[in-house]
């Protein structure tokens, strides 16, 4: 039975650091961009979009659908950095636990 107290114990310690990452990744500021650096998309670490810039170049052109091609693109590029940044906190959380393919934490 120590070893179920211990291990509740480290599910606990593990849910609590879980909980702390989470409040964190609301201030980090991710940036992803498109165009040459034409469109630029900034997230915060839940994916959150927090604010966009666009070269003011491109408001000069006829043509709408590259404009928001780009900034989907950008976007796109900043949730994969954010995405990414996310594994890497949870990775320091869970002390390299490797979960199943396909199991995301938090659940």
């Amino acid at each position: 039975m120590k070893n179920l107290g211990n291990l509740m114990k480290q599910a606990q310690e593990m849910q609590t650091k879980m909980q702390e990452m989470q409040d964190r990744l609301a201030d980090v500021e991710i940036s992803g961009e498109s165009g040459a650096g034409m469109v630029k998309v900034t997230l915060n670490g839940k994916s959150e979009m927090r604010g966009i810039k666009i070269d003011p170049s491109l408001f000069n052109s006829e043509d709408a659908e590259v404009v928001e091609d780009l900034i989907v693109a950008a976007f796109n590029d900043a949730k994969a950095k954010a995405e990414q940044h996310m594994q890497e906190q949870m990775a320091e959380v869970t002390g390299g636990l490797n979960l199943p393919p396909g199991m995301k934490l938090p659940f």
